[in-house]
């Protein structure tokens, strides 16, 4: 499935309302919290931003494929949102696979349900994949984005809202680089 208009990614992301993958928060409230994490952190970027918004839409499109959940949400958002969200989105799940890999106490803050998921995208990387990973061009942009994608579990954390991203999105999908 492909998204083509920002109102067709909305009505896409509201799907994610009070729907549950395991964890402490809906998607929904769970993508709202990586957009805006990732807001905090990194005002400037709007690409990584929306990455971090849209990272999970992929579960909500297929709630049964939790191992291509990333590459079914690039697919999606690609021809609307343009290539470097796509690759990010796409690359969140390896990016955990990396970090599994190269920071012993990266993994003992997985939830529960991401611990699960981790073998069913692969484990932990070999050197030849995390030299691979590292030296691809949105290495960095991908360990912030799975970095937020951890800590936007947060029960009743209070965050902008999906209408508040339009003007983001809007942007985005006009100049997707």
């Amino acid at each position: 499935m492909r998204l083509e208009s920002v109102d067709a990614l909305l009505a896409a992301l509201q799907r994610g309302a009070n729907a549950h993958d395991g964890e402490a928060v809906d998607l929904l409230d769970h993508m709202l919290q990586c957009g805006a994490l990732l807001a905090a952190a990194e005002p400037d970027d709007f690409e990584l931003q929306v990455a971090g918004l849209v990272h999970d839409l992929g579960t909500v499109l297929d709630p049964n494929g939790p191992a291509t959940h990333a590459t079914t949400g690039a697919d999606a958002v690609e021809s609307l949102l343009g290539a470097r969200v796509a690759a990010l989105v796409a690359g969140h799940d390896q990016a955990k696979r990396y970090l599994v890999s190269t920071d012993p106490a990266y993994s003992a803050q997985l939830s529960e349900m991401s611990v699960a998921t981790l073998a069913l995208q692969g484990g932990t990387m070999r050197e030849a994949e995390r030299t691979q990973f590292e030296a691809g061009e949105y290495s960095t942009s991908l360990v912030a984005l799975r970095r937020a994608d951890d800590a936007a579990k947060i029960p009743g954390l209070t965050v902008p809202g999906l209408d508040d991203w339009r003007p983001k999105l809007e942007r985005v999908a006009d100049t997707p680089t």
